[in-house]
């Protein structure tokens, strides 16, 4: 067994290895999070694309499957007010795609959106009573989080830069998951909306471990063991890792993601609004070139997908990436295929690991 220096994670969570699969909305199942808790990791539950009572089914296979700790993963955006008019001019910048695709860019299409924490989610995670509940792009409002809290959760949340750590360490968190500019998805950045000045992996870990008390959880461009001991070297208790898991048996991903992330260059993501009107990293493809990846015309979050979606399922079913989100951080090309259990070993470096 290894010896870990830091074990404030460990304990913390009551985890054998330094390891938290990072919950993925779309493509973690609740087979990958049992799978990487079984194997002594930390397995996250992503709960944005589900509804409350599709996410209490879904809470229900993991714990049937694992008496493990676990994390329930939750966003804590507000959403937007309608504005027609913004949604209309979107449409008509995708018109041309539309025609190409054969579809009418007037039909209705559906509404794009992730859904953020609320009072109905609070009362799944009052049932499960996970050991931790995380969350990106900030906090819910503080009468959320106490019951979050009431419910016995550790709470973590995602930072992009040393001021976002400091104040979720003013907020209560328990540990904070310090999000480097390579790392794919959503970017959890909530005080700024400056791409430009976003920080990589390597710098922000140690900056984020000076400026807090609490335990920091290294995430991005993370996909293999040396990156696992590179983090814990900057000061990191653990980390999150998040595209080696697509990589897993246990991924629910296109086949045109998956064949995307085996042939992505080093330089082939970028971060793009979308999909879904807030930056997230992918690898590039046809529509980030030709209208973005970063564009103003994009609706705001999590309304930009909608119009995506027609195009998405007709492209999708001829074998072509072309209006997919590809979420990649950017080491995929460090990522092997492996189950789940195997690849939370792996990272680790513990000895028997397949």
């Amino acid at each position: 067994m290894v010896a870990w220096q830091d074990r404030r994670i460990l304990d913390l969570f009551g985890i054998e290895l330094p390891i938290i699969q990072a919950p993925m909305a779309g493509s973690t199942t609740p087979e990958m999070v049992i799978a990487a808790s079984e194997a002594g990791g930390l397995g996250s539950l992503p709960a944005a694309q589900f509804t409350p009572a599709q996410f209490r089914e879904a809470a229900a296979v993991v714990r049937a499957g694992t008496s493990r700790p676990i994390n329930l993963n939750f966003f804590a955006h507000v959403m937007p007010p309608e504005d027609p008019a913004r949604q209309a001019a979107w449409r008509t910048r995708l018109a041309s795609y539309y025609r190409e695709a054969g579809l009418d860019p007037a039909v209705p299409v559906p509404p794009g959106g992730r859904a953020p924490f609320d009072a109905d989610f609070c009362a799944v995670v009052a049932e499960v009573r996970p050991v931790v509940a995380s969350f990106h792009f900030g906090l819910p409002e503080a009468g959320l989080l106490a019951r979050v809290r009431a419910a016995g959760c550790k709470v973590i949340a995602s930072a992009t830069t040393v001021a976002e750590a400091v104040w979720l360490e003013e907020h209560g968190v328990d540990a904070v998951i310090a999000q480097g500019f390579e790392a794919g998805g959503h970017r959890g950045n909530f005080l700024t909306q400056d791409m430009a000045t976003q920080i990589g992996t390597m710098a922000l870990v140690p900056q984020v471990v000076d400026a807090v008390r609490v335990p920091v959880i290294a995430a991005g461009g993370i996909a293999d063991h040396r990156g696992v001991l590179a983090a814990l070297a900057l000061g990191a208790a653990a980390v999150q890792v998040g595209t080696a898991y697509l990589f897993t048996t246990e991924a629910r991903i296109p086949a045109v993601h998956r064949a995307a992330l085996r042939a992505a260059p080093a330089d082939g993501t970028a971060l793009t609004n979308l999909f879904t009107g807030r930056p997230a990293r992918g690898i590039l493809n046809r529509v980030m070139r030709e209208v973005g990846p970063l564009s103003p015309d994009a609706p705001p979050f999590p309304t930009a997908g909608g119009a995506l979606a027609p195009l998405r399922a007709k492209a999708e079913a001829e074998g072509r990436d072309d209006f997919t989100s590809l979420w990649s951080g950017q080491a995929a090309g460090l990522a092997r295929e492996m189950p789940a259990g195997e690849l939370t070993r792996r990272l680790a470096g513990v000895q028997g690991a397949r």
